[in-house]
């Protein structure tokens, strides 16, 4: 869908001014906050990834939909409202329009933010997760409304790598198809989410933000209509869950989701709650840490994009 016009949209005064005198913003989900994490883990970490972002030196843009209204940038009472009010929706792009007609309050996932942020004027935006394909797509077609958001829209997107439960390889084929850059922070492998390696190689990394600046600039320079890119950024290794104690959670929860016919926007919840009650919650410490590290480079590399000329990128070995 196109992205909506400007005036569709409740800017926070911090926001707007940033945007308007040319200073580093940083747009973040609030999926997370409403369905991503328990309470009250959640508002927590929504409020501490602001203070991620301002600590980076760019004004945090949370994004949400509040009456009907896409909003970017909450008040602390709105980020509030959506971590614990009980009838707030989990909005993709699509679902912008029929949550404005109706008046409902949403937490917008990774394609909802993208095309909100994009219609905000916002370049860099954080998150823990992309969505992706999907195990068995073959028969579902169940592939994430994210990717094409990325395909669409011209925002660097720090993430994690993909959701656990997704089909990696297929994930990245489909990223090469769409003409999406994906760069490694600090590594040729692409990271597994809760894990530091999905096992699957990287072309392209940078070492710094600035690094990761050059490519944004070097896309609106190269491409009539650039992409989103995705900036992959692992966890830290000393953070990550045990890789094989993982892989065994992850099989019982797909072998479940499986059995309970679990599918589309229920399936991202479904899993962080499973691992969370197998891990005992430390599936919950991993996905802070690495959600606060995405908030903190987007940070870096928003900073990077009103700065200087940046470094260049790491060639193909």
């Amino acid at each position: 869908m196109p992205p909506p016009p400007p005036a569709a949209l409740r800017l926070h005064p911090d926001v707007a001014a940033a945007l308007a005198a040319g200073r580093a913003v940083v747009a973040l989900e609030t999926a997370i906050v409403a369905h991503g994490l328990p309470r009250p883990v959640n508002l927590e970490v929504g409020r501490a990834l602001e203070a991620a972002v301002r600590a980076g030196g760019a004004v945090p843009a949370t994004i949400g939909v509040l009456g009907g209204r896409p909003t970017i940038g909450l008040t602390d009472s709105e980020l509030e409202h959506l971590a614990t009010a009980p009838a707030v929706i989990k909005l993709s792009d699509r679902d912008l329009a029929p949550a404005a007609a109706c008046g409902a309050d949403g937490s917008t996932t990774v394609a909802a933010t993208l095309t909100l942020a994009a219609a905000a004027g916002i370049g860099v935006m954080a998150t823990g997760g992309l969505g992706g394909v999907h195990r068995g797509a073959r028969e579902s077609w169940d592939v994430s409304a994210d990717l094409l958001a990325l395909r669409r829209e011209p925002v660097l997107v720090v993430a994690a790598g993909v959701k656990s439960v997704l089909d990696v390889p297929a994930t990245l084929e489909q990223l090469e198809t769409l003409g999406v850059p994906v760069i490694g922070y600090r590594t040729r492998r692409f990271p597994g989410f809760l894990v530091t390696d999905s096992g699957c190689e990287l072309t392209w990394s940078v070492d710094d933000a600035d690094g990761a600046a050059a490519v944004v600039r070097a896309a609106r320079r190269l491409q009539p209509a650039p992409s989103g890119i995705l900036l992959a950024n692992p966890v830290d290794p000393a953070h990550q869950l045990d890789p094989a104690w993982h892989d065994r959670l992850l099989a019982a929860a797909l072998a479940e989701m499986e059995a309970r016919a679990i599918r589309g926007k229920a399936v991202t919840p479904f899993l962080l709650g499973h691992m969370e009650a197998a891990t005992g919650g430390e599936s919950v410490r991993v996905n802070r840490h690495l959600v606060l590290a995405n908030a903190s480079l987007a940070a870096a590399v928003a900073a990077a994009l009103v700065a200087g000329e940046p470094a260049p990128v790491s060639r193909p070995a």
